[in-house]
């Protein structure tokens, strides 16, 4: 199941299947996908934390050798999946990946899809899916964004459980802690630090850091200059310029 709740201006999004290891049902899926939207609207939220109830973060989608295979049901299931990371993408709150334990094939994907990912030094992470004979589909779209094309395919083709260290080293993991207690510690501090922020400037952010990554350097320049023009016009840099000189006195 999919516990969602609010710590401050913190939404929690719970993973909550540990005889399972919160391997992903189809209720959870669609679930998971509606708290993040939910979050997303909800005007007291400004950081997005997803997390496991357990020691382990995620061990993927169930899989049900049973499964309708229409071509209708597949595509519905898919299209469930899918919004997950499409609503994580256009998300205008930081989101966080907090894991612990194991995060393999969708549990992998799951936490590349976050705008920052924490672990501590003991979780393993693995695109396990090639060992089955077929491949990572989301996770190779997230990886080929997220890294170089030799590390990318590494990862994916070879399907080799990963620790936390060796993602950090690749810049997939933004900060390691050294265990549970110190990762719970590492979780509120920097939940705290991203809910601080001001929503609009993270917003307007994010926006050009997504723009930005599909945009050759010159065209990312002129969205930045555009981005500086608003600000000045609509009195935000005034208003900042103000505050430092407060502080200076």
């Amino acid at each position: 199941m999919i516990r969602v709740q609010q710590q401050g201006a913190v939404c929690e999004i719970i993973l909550d299947r540990p005889q399972q290891r919160n391997a992903l049902t189809v209720d959870m899926i669609g679930s998971l996908a509606a708290a993040v939207a939910a979050a997303d609207a909800a005007a007291d939220c400004h950081c997005v934390v997803i997390k496991s109830s357990s020691e382990h973060f995620c061990a993927g989608r169930e899989l049900a050798p049973g499964r309708e295979r229409d071509l209708d049901s597949v595509l519905a299931y898919d299209d469930a999946y899918g919004a997950i990371f499409e609503r994580l993408r256009v998300l205008n709150k930081p989101s966080l990946a907090v894991v612990r334990g194991y995060a393999v094939a969708g549990g992998f994907t799951l936490a590349m899809g976050c705008d920052f990912v924490i672990a501590d030094e003991s979780a393993k992470f693995g695109a396990v899916e090639m060992n089955n004979r077929f491949p990572a589909a989301i996770n190779t779209a997230l990886l080929s964004h997220l890294l170089g094309p030799r590390r990318a395919l590494e990862l994916l083709l070879l399907g080799e459980m990963t620790g936390a260290r060796a993602l950090h080293d690749m810049g997939l993991v933004n900060r390691l802690a050294a265990d549970a207690p110190a990762l719970a510690v590492l979780e509120a501090k920097l939940s705290a630090q991203l809910a601080a922020l001001d929503p609009a400037a993270v917003r307007l952010t994010k926006e050009t850091h997504r723009a930005a990554c599909n945009m050759p350097l010159a065209d990312a320049l002129a969205v930045g200059k555009q981005l500086n023009a608003l600000l000045l016009a609509s009195g935000r840099i005034d208003e900042a310029s103000r505050a430092f000189a407060d502080r200076r006195k």
